[in-house]
């Protein structure tokens, strides 16, 4: 019992730790956008595909509901605060794939909220080309909550339908064998 327990607060220090990774990429990956390309500037990484364009993003994702900075604050905290006492209170039964989509999320949403707090304003960059509907630019936090959240969706629809055929398949046992 006391190994299963110990475990269940491995799933804890890796959502942790992988937040870390996450917030650390994506504060690297600004700090090499704003020292090697000028506010509003553009640098070609593959032609028609993909460029790094500098932008200043005062708004929520891909720049909505610019100015209210307070919002995304209050926001950014009970998301935080709600991930890591879901993770905390059903660490034994979270799987680690859920642990590791939802350090996705909580990664990205506290890398944009050092911008939030350090800058008023997210640092944006990754500008997509190759998809002619597609005019947002992004980052790099930005890039963990929206895979994570796609995934930790995928995760939670499998565990479901694996959860709902193990009761179907309990309840079709014929007891008389």
């Amino acid at each position: 019992m006391q190994e299963m327990r110990g475990n269940s607060w491995l799933k804890v220090f890796w959502l942790v730790a992988i937040s870390f990774v996450c917030i650390l990429l994506d504060q690297l990956s600004k700090l090499l956008c704003v020292k090697n390309i000028a506010l509003g500037d553009s640098i070609k990484v593959i032609p028609g595909v993909l460029n790094f364009t500098y932008i200043q993003n005062r708004g929520a994702a891909f720049g909505s509901l610019s100015n209210a900075r307070w919002v995304f604050m209050v926001a950014s905290v009970v998301m935080i605060v709600l991930i890591v006492c879901y993770v905390i209170s059903n660490r034994k039964t979270l799987s680690y794939p859920a642990v590791i989509t939802l350090a996705f999320i909580l990664g990205g949403g506290i890398g944009n909220m050092i911008d939030r707090i350090a800058l008023g304003y997210v640092i944006d960059f990754v500008d997509v080309k190759f998809l002619p509907f597609w005019k947002w630019i992004f980052n790099v936090a930005d890039s963990f909550v929206c895979v994570g959240a796609f995934l930790l969706v995928i995760i939670f629809i499998i565990e479901e339908y694996k959860t709902s055929k193990g009761k179907k398949d309990n309840v079709n046992i014929d007891p008389e064998g």
